[in-house]
């Protein structure tokens, strides 16, 4: 079996979601894990499919012919388990501000730890008086490393930010 990573963008409308899965159920494809979302009025998403050699190329060109949607496809790459590797599930919380997005990856990142997902969102507080910043990420921590210097690290940015950890 092939994987195909596929990135999906465009206006977003009812039946959308079932016309993908559709197209790809026709041409022998199994949707095996999926993100998508709504926002701004538009449609976005990202799909690993899994499908035989022999229905690959039929696949991909169905998907290409959908209808007011951008399909990009890459190949994934099978890869084995690496139970070495501890993922941390954080849920980060602070006042939104621009560049958070880019503070948080950059501590992340000089830590040797990986986002492996990231959902983020900002909500109104009327009675802060700012926007809050909440965020719930999935890291993938180095051999060896302790989780508690990552979350540290993240604090430190900031004194309005909490950082939670959610077991697995």
């Amino acid at each position: 079996m092939k994987q195909l990573v596929l990135t999906l963008i465009g206006k977003d409308r009812p039946g959308l979601v079932e016309e993908i899965s559709a197209t790809i159920l026709q041409h022998h494809g199994n949707w095996a894990t999926s993100n998508l979302s709504h926002l701004a009025g538009q449609f976005a998403g990202i799909v690993l499919v899994e499908v035989a050699e022999e229905h690959l190329q039929a696949l991909q060109d169905a998907l290409h012919t959908l209808p007011e949607l951008e399909v990009r496809i890459e190949h994934g790459v099978h890869s084995k388990p690496e139970t070495q590797i501890e993922k941390l599930n954080l849920v980060i919380t602070g006042n939104d501000r621009p560049g958070i997005i880019q503070e948080l990856s950059t501590v992340i990142r000089h830590k040797g730890a990986n986002i492996t997902h990231l959902n983020s969102r900002q909500q109104s507080a009327p009675n802060w008086g700012l926007p809050i910043f909440s965020a719930f990420a999935t890291v993938s921590l180095p051999p060896g490393m302790d989780k508690e210097h990552v979350v540290d690290a993240l604090e430190a940015i900031t004194s309005d930010l909490i950082v939670d950890v959610e077991p697995d």
